[in-house]
């Protein structure tokens, strides 16, 4: 799979990635394609995309808090057609080698529900294949019913994290995504 990244809004790229994206999260769940193109316009946000030939097999949302050195995964999302055949693995592997090699990261975060159904414990599973521990922290948004933890991977040998502090990181992405701040 060939893995690219862009930072800038790509008309045709996000054409061959929504449909990826849109099989993945249903669309209460998702944020819309307006919100991501003034994202990538504010340069809040990248697009990783893996192709197999001409084909956009995966796709990904990431933000750089290059402050902390933090990566955020906000979605990634692999063709139900090729799901469970290792290429979300693969995909977060090409993601950890950028974060650690390129973007000098000392960590990568995503968030998951905190509800325990079988859905949310596969979900758990596959990050934590992926090389991400689970944190105790439940947090609780104003804007949605769900709870939420976090989970990271850290690159650096000494950093360690705590799920409320991962939190500080990922509501000030949510914030500037929603709400234009920063």
């Amino acid at each position: 799979m060939i893995h690219e990244i862009t930072t800038r809004w790509d008309e045709a790229l996000w054409e061959e990635a929504e449909p990826v994206y849109k099989e993945a999260f249903p669309e209460h769940g998702r944020k819309s394609r307006a919100l991501i193109r003034s994202m990538f316009e504010r340069g809040i946000c990248m697009l990783h995309t893996w192709r197999i030939g001409d084909s956009v097999m995966a796709m990904a949302l990431t933000a750089l808090n290059a402050k902390v050195r933090m990566l955020i995964v906000d979605y990634i999302a692999v063709r139900i057609e090729q799901r469970g055949q290792g290429v979300g693995l693969a995909c977060m592997r090409d993601i950890r080698n950028w974060a650690e090699n390129e973007a000098n990261c000392l960590g990568i975060v995503i968030e998951v529900e905190a509800e325990m159904s079988k859905e949310n414990a596969d979900r758990i599973r596959f990050w934590e294949k992926a090389g991400f521990q689970l944190t105790d922290y439940v947090h609780t948004y104003i804007w949605v019913p769900e709870t939420y933890r976090a989970m990271y991977m850290s690159l650096s040998i000494i950093e360690q994290y705590d799920g409320e502090r991962l939190f500080d990181y990922i509501t000030e992405y949510h914030e500037k995504a929603y709400r234009g701040k920063g």
